[in-house]
Order: structure tokens, then sequence, then C-alpha cells
């Protein structure tokens, strides 16, 4: 095998790096696909790499090199990985494959927990506004999806700003977009290297719904305006809790201290003063060509494993 075995797991420290500039410049449903799509391309190429070194060490144990009648010695001269190295790679999988299960687990519990909630909301329709004097505004999972608006959100908004914050939330339930923030968190359990890529889809999504609202208020500085007051009047309404369901569903993923950037409302709130993003085909051009580098190596690293196992059985038969 080559060096380029190597490159599946290098190329996810790229894409954090461009996760918040493609999260700025880009369309946001633009953006959003991409970043999920790859968060998943980079979390299995990154996995296959990591099972392939894995396996490395493992047809080195002289009782499978016996089994599969092959020589020992050719596998280590063909083989870049030492012992270590490729006992690393199989505890790294071992722990991705763990983790990632976990998060699947709670989080299709939090799903499953959202959407009992959402039918258990009073009323038939779409919105229902609660008594709560704390300001706040969500959108629960479920069929269908159920907007929550508490009275004191109600409050603390003109009309034409509560239109902007019901067509946000609308939005967020007709394009299900807890949909790509699980894919990309279970993309990012897989390989942590993917965290803030799922922190930026997180972002994104917020940003499609922003540009929904305002397309369908015809007023990007009343959208701006409404999300600013929308954001100041939940930071100063009295400490609540949402519901466990909901905070599961909802909760933003948790990257460390050093690597958070700035508040994301000043940042949509300055998005939408802006014209709207247009797409920009080089940086999807290089967005997918990192993505293809990485699969492509993962392949070929799979490839060049099957070539030394059958020269390893070929020299072991001689």
């Amino acid at each position: 095998m080559h060096v380029a075995v190597y490159v599946p797991l290098l190329v996810p420290l790229l894409a954090a790096a461009a996760a918040r500039p493609l999260a700025g410049r880009l369309p946001p449903a633009v953006a959003t696909w991409l970043l999920v799509l790859t968060a998943v391309a980079l979390a299995l190429a990154s996995s296959a790499v990591l099972g392939i070194l894995a396996l490395t060490a493992l047809v080195r144990i002289p009782l499978v090199e016996s089994l599969g009648e092959m020589s020992g010695p050719v596998i280590s001269a063909g083989d870049p990985a030492s012992v270590p190295v490729a006992i690393a790679a199989g505890a790294l999988l071992a722990a991705a494959v763990t983790v990632a299960c976990r998060a699947l687990w709670r989080r299709a519990a939090a799903l499953a927990a959202a959407g009992r909630e959402a039918r258990d909301l009073p009323g038939a329709g779409q919105v229902v506004v609660t008594d709560d004097e704390a300001a706040d505004a969500y959108t629960l999972p479920g069929m269908p999806c159920r907007i929550v608006i508490t009275a004191g959100m109600l409050r603390a908004l003109s009309q034409p700003e509560r239109q902007v914050l019901l067509a946000h939330e609308r939005a967020h339930a007709s394009s299900l977009h807890y949909l790509f923030t699980t894919v990309a968190r279970l993309a990012a359990a897989a390989n942590p290297l993917l965290r803030p890529v799922a922190a930026a889809v997180g972002y994104t999504v917020e940003r499609w719904a922003d540009e929904s609202a305002a397309a369908a208020t015809g007023d990007r500085q009343l959208a701006a305006r409404a999300i600013a007051r929308a954001a100041l009047a939940a930071t100063a309404a009295p400490p609540r809790r949402r519901p466990a369901a909901a905070a599961a569903v909802l909760g933003a993923v948790t990257i460390p201290a050093r690597m958070r950037p700035a508040g994301p409302v000043p940042r949509r709130v300055a998005a939408l003063l802006r014209p709207p993003p247009q797409p920009q085909l080089l940086l999807l051009a290089v967005a997918a060509v990192l993505v293809a580098v990485a699969g492509v190596s993962a392949l070929e690293a799979a490839r060049d494993l099957h070539a030394l196992l059958e020269a390893a059985r070929a020299a072991g038969k001689a």
C-alpha cells in the first residue's frame, strides 16, 4: 500500500477549516447539502481507511498467516503501516463505531420522543402557542412537525415580525432540517474532526430558514430585525427549560471553546442585511475535489491491500 492511505484521515482537517467559509459564502440550502454530503463521505472514507490499516495488523498474526497461507515477509515489506499504527487504527475504528452507534441510538430516541411530544401538543393546527412568559420558539419533529411559540415571544415582536418568525419555523418544518443536522451529527460522532462541519450545518439550516422567511415576507431588513429581536428576547427572558425531547433534538453541537466561532445570530442578521448569496462554482468544485480525493485514496488503499494479500498468498504457496 502507498502512504496515500493516510489522505482520508487528513482531509477532514481541511473540511473543518473550510466549513465556516462555505457556510457564509454559499446559498444556505446549497451549503447545507454540501456540508452534510461532505461529512458523510469523509466519515465513511476515514472509517474505511482505519479498517484497512487495522486489517494489516490482523493479517500479521501468525495464526491468520498460516490459515490464509500467506507470506509474512511479503506483507511486512509491502505494508507502510507499522504494527503499532495498525493496532492504533483498529482501536480508533472500534471507538468510532461505538460512539457512532451510541449517537444513533440517542438521536433516534430523541426524535421518537419529540414525535410523541408533537402529537401530544394541544390543538390540531401546526402552530401551538403556550402561556409561557419566557420568549421562545422552536419546531418539534414529528408527523407532522409542530411549531411551538410562547406568549412571551409573541409579546416581544410586532405583528410583521411575528410573520417572519412563523415563516422561519415553517421553513424548518417543511424542509425537515432536523434530518440534515441528525446526519451531520452522526458523521461527527464517527469522526470528531468533523464536528466543526456539523456545527456549520446547524448554522446553515438557520440561515436557510432565515432566507425562506425573508423571501416569504419580501423584506430582508424586516427579517433581520425580527431575528435580532427574537434572539434578544430569548436572551433576556427568565431561565426556563425546553422539554427534554426538544432540547435533545435542537441542541447545538458541542465543540471545544477554542474552536467556537463568533455568535451565529449577528452573522445571520448581517447576512440578511446583504443581498442573498449566489452559488460559487469554484468553491463547490474545490469541495468536490477534496471529497473525491479522499474517496479515491480509500479505494486505492483497498485495492493495494487486496493486491498485497494476493501476492502474500502466492508467495506463501510457492
